[in-house]
């Protein structure tokens, strides 16, 4: 008598054929090969499902919802965040940097005007004592024009400050208007005229003591001091620099953190920890990048205005040259104003993206962005910000960011 073939049907105990293994609710993960079929390059195996390696799970890009992904930044994504965060807001930015640099330039053109006709004056002098007599405007014009670069200085800290609440809420894709820019940042103006006061003071102090240490030196040994002032003097713009980067972000721990002064000075020098090169190398070329910019811009506005008082009077005398420098100081100024103010709101924007690229590699700010993002708290509040966060942003005892108030349940 034959004996029955292993699996074959009718047989108690017999099994299926190869490639036909029963699957719980679905095909058979794997199949026979067919006889003289080749593998194809770059192909999944027939009958592997397409994927990660078993394993590994797939690749999750990090969610966009703004100007910039949320996670740590590149230079590049912080230079096109930057352009973004001015377009999505240019009332708010552009134009509240533009009323600053008017100040200025209207203040730098008075001056100017003032300096021209002061110079005219003193062709006439004929002894020394009226030299003397017109020498006192002169150096009291010369001290105005100080004066205005010191007050567009702490203007600018402040701004800068001001500028970082439309940054912060264009990274959730949330517009920001002039009033409500200016509505959210004046909670927080008195710590920010503070620290703006502070470091203006501060860099008056320093430049002023290096140079009362040159001239104590050049009176004391003459121009043998020349060897020692020189490395002095590159020695502390250096520290000046370093100590300038170190301290740059305080106004936006200040607006954004509702720290003090001291807390957010403090705060900036802890985030600048162990990146003071690469904050120096992205705010140096954005730098060379907006002076090239600039510069650009006015050499053309420069050359119209030599052009039209070249036509206007071509053998001008005293009085003509005076309009003329007027007019042109008028122009240059103008354009001076707008050029300055977009380059300022861009480089604001730049050290407000590092502000929010720093606390997003030390804090894990990207966690709690997300969650705002998903949950939709504080649309109207500046994303970062204590109350923005869960439990205050304080997490539970011995617990760790991010935290979860009772009740509640990350997203999966």
């Amino acid at each position: 008598m034959s004996q029955p073939q292993h699996g074959q049907d009718g047989v108690p105990g017999n099994q299926p054929a190869w490639g036909n293994q029963p699957q719980w609710g679905g095909p058979p993960a794997w199949a026979v090969p067919q006889a003289g079929s080749q593998g194809v390059p770059g192909q999944p195996a027939p009958g592997w499902p397409p994927g990660a390696p078993y394993g590994q799970p797939l690749y999750v890009a990090p969610p966009k919802p703004g100007v910039i992904p949320l996670r740590p930044l590149q230079f590049g994504e912080i230079l096109d965040g930057s352009f973004q965060t001015i377009r999505r807001n240019a009332a708010a930015m552009f134009g509240s940097a533009l009323i600053v640099q008017a100040i200025g330039a209207i203040l730098i053109g008075a001056v100017t005007v003032g300096m021209v006709q002061m110079t005219s004056s003193l062709e006439t002098v004929n002894s020394e004592e009226e030299f003397l007599q017109a020498m006192g405007p002169v150096f009291a014009v010369m001290a105005g024009a100080m004066g205005i670069s010191v007050l567009i200085g702490f203007l600018g800290s402040v701004l800068q400050g001001v500028l970082v609440v439309p940054v912060a809420r264009s990274v959730l894709n949330r517009r920001t208007g002039f009033k409500q820019m200016w509505t959210l940042a004046g909670r927080r103006i008195w710590p920010l005229l503070g620290v703006a006061a502070l470091l203006t003071v501060g860099g008056l102090l320093a430049v002023a003591a290096v140079a009362g240490i040159a001239v104590l030196l050049f009176t004391a040994m003459g121009p043998m001091a020349l060897f020692i002032v020189f490395p002095v003097g590159l020695g502390s713009v250096v520290l000046i620099v370093w100590i300038g980067l170190k301290l740059m972000l305080a106004p936006a721990a200040i607006v954004v953190e509702r720290k003090g002064v001291y807390d957010g000075l403090l705060r900036s020098w802890q985030l600048t920890k162990n990146n003071w090169w690469r904050i120096f190398g992205i705010t140096l070329v954005v730098a060379i990048m907006v002076g090239i910019i600039a510069q650009i811009v006015q050499i053309p506005a420069s050359l119209a205005a030599t052009a039209i008082g070249g036509v206007v009077s071509p053998h001008p005398d005293q009085d003509t040259v005076a309009s003329t420098v007027v007019v042109s100081t008028v122009i240059s100024s103008a354009i001076g104003a707008l050029v300055g103010s977009l380059t300022f709101a861009f480089q604001a924007s730049v050290l407000a993206l590092l502000y929010m690229d720093l606390r997003m590699r030390r804090d894990g700010l990207d966690v709690e962005l997300m969650r705002l993002m998903e949950t939709g708290a504080d649309p109207d509040g500046i994303p970062g910000t204590p109350s923005a966060l869960p439990g205050n942003g304080q997490p539970p005892a011995g617990g760790q960011f991010p935290y979860v108030p009772p009740g509640q349940r990350p997203p999966a």
